[in-house]
């Protein structure tokens, strides 16, 4: 099941110590992928864009963060 993205909380997330780290995580294993599934997230193509960040999301460091992301009020 595929569910919408809140661009208010994307900006929440992206905005905090753990969004931070882990964008720039992200973008230094593997930017090409993060761009690409930016792009396709902005399309509405969330499919295509968890499968281009499935392997960066595997990471021991990513998924603790994550975690983080998930717990923040």
């Amino acid at each position: 099941m595929e569910y919408p993205i809140d661009p208010a909380e994307i900006r929440k997330m992206a905005q905090s110590p753990a969004g931070q780290q882990l964008i720039s995580m992200l973008q230094k294993s593997g930017g090409e992928n993060l761009q690409r599934a930016m792009n396709k997230a902005s399309q509405g193509d969330y499919g295509d864009a968890k499968a281009a960040l499935s392997g960066l999301l595997s990471s021991p460091e990513i998924q603790n963060l994550l975690r983080q992301l998930e717990e923040e009020p």
